[in-house]
């Protein structure tokens, strides 16, 4: 059947090229400009854009997720529908998504779809921790919806942290769409200040109960000092056994961020790159002994784009707390 989707698809898409375009164009101005004009991430959209198109897609239930990504003001569904359905259609024929949005084995895993990728790494990593944590705590949450799906039937307290404006939006609009949140602790923290962390240690949240603290998109954005610090405060005010699970990005991905045509996109919502780690040579010895410089055992840990080679361009990492 993949045979005839692709027969199907390649025509069609000749044809529906132009709306394809239109549509990638609404996705991205709202992204940007709407998000610009609100004060709010861009890059928060295409997370949940992601985990949108994995539901469509039948990668990943995410009705939460689905139903945000239709009612914020920055983004587009309709844009993306435009943009997929000839995909969409390929799908239908093959019975499994082809080209996009797809699961290669993750040394094959490409940009084009690492949010797919990295999703269910994370997802892996979270699981694998669910049933031996007592908390559930999302750094620079975004527009993640994890904290509203299955997580909810574990015996875990949940908590997100973010900026007050991306909180405030956010909680506005998962309101709109009556998701159920009554479980989560919203706490509005400014992590560009140093004693961010008291936000957390002054709500509901316990030290002395194993956490899982998800990480998750947040790091090539910060500098290294950010990194750093926010690693030094997880390690003091976290239960031994806790896990940090975070990604990490190659010095050769966040360098194409930071190129004039990354930066011009980026610097609209200001959202510029910064932190990355040289995974060029021997990636595995790098990663180890940048987790180990902070004081935190390496736990399980997946590369991406291994089979690239300039190396993997991101790993998604379970960091222990000692």
């Amino acid at each position: 059947m993949k045979l005839i989707a692709y027969l199907v698809y390649l025509p069609i898409q000749i044809i529906w090229l132009p709306l394809s375009l239109l549509g990638g164009a609404l996705v991205a101005y709202k992204q940007l400009a709407i998000s610009k004009r609100l004060g709010v991430s861009g890059t928060a959209v295409e997370v949940v854009n992601g985990r949108w198109t994995m539901d469509v897609f039948g990668l990943r239930r995410d009705p939460a997720a689905r139903k945000l990504a239709a009612k914020i003001p920055n983004n587009s569904t309709f844009g993306l529908w435009l943009a997929l359905f000839p995909l969409w259609l390929a799908r239908q024929i093959a019975g499994e998504p082809i080209i996009y949005p797809t699961l290669p084995t993750p040394d094959a895993a490409g940009i084009a779809n690492l949010i797919p990728s990295r999703t269910v790494e994370f997802d892996s990593l979270i699981g694998a921790n669910a049933e031996y944590a007592g908390q559930f705590v999302v750094l620079g949450a975004g527009l993640d919806t994890r904290a509203y799906g299955p997580l909810q039937d574990c015996a875990l307290a949940l908590f997100e942290l973010d900026q007050e404006a991306n909180q405030a939006h956010k909680r506005k609009y998962v309101a709109t769409c009556g998701i159920d949140t009554t479980k989560v602790e919203f706490i509005t923290v400014d992590f560009a200040d140093p004693l961010w962390i008291r936000a957390l240690t002054s709500s509901r949240y316990d030290s002395a109960r194993k956490t899982i603290f998800l990480w998750e998109g947040v790091t090539l954005y910060l500098s290294e000092q950010a990194v750093n610090d926010t690693l030094s405060a997880l390690k003091v005010n976290a239960a031994p056994g806790s896990v940090v699970i975070a990604d990490f990005y190659s010095t050769r991905f966040v360098g194409i961020g930071k190129s004039k045509q990354g930066s011009k996109l980026l610097d609209i919502t200001g959202e510029g790159m910064g932190f990355g780690l040289d995974f060029s040579n021997d990636a595995e010895g790098h990663l180890r002994r940048f987790v180990e410089a902070q004081g935190l055992t390496l736990g399980r840990h997946q590369f991406l784009g291994a089979n690239n080679k300039n190396g993997p361009f991101s790993v998604i990492a379970e960091l222990i707390v000692n």
